[in-house]
């Protein structure tokens, strides 16, 4: 199998980048992403040139296990997240290897 790395790049709405991360991890959805099969690796990170501005670099065993988390109930709970606290998205993968 390839892993496979992505990142994502989360522009939140003014003010918000911080409690974008932490309700994430209060409410439990960054430990049940990190247990799930295949994880490799789940870390959000702070721009220190943009304060709105967070990078989350997403490391799976392989593209399938990926696909397999983006269907796992939690998921639709950080959507929701995201809505509340999230201006725009971007997503990139770095290599599949």
């Amino acid at each position: 199998m390839n892993e496979l790395t992505l990142f994502v790049k989360y522009t939140a709405k003014p003010g918000m980048r911080e409690r974008f991360v932490r309700t994430l991890v209060e409410k439990g959805i960054v430990t049940a992403i990190r247990n799930e099969a295949g994880c490799i690796c789940y870390d959000y990170y702070f721009s220190a040139q943009d304060e709105n501005v967070v990078l989350l670099v997403e490391k799976w065993e392989s593209a399938e296990h990926q696909r397999v988390h983006m269907t796992q109930p939690h998921m639709a709970e950080v959507k929701t997240v995201k809505e509340q606290f999230v201006a725009d998205t971007a997503f990139g993968d770095a290599a599949l290897r």
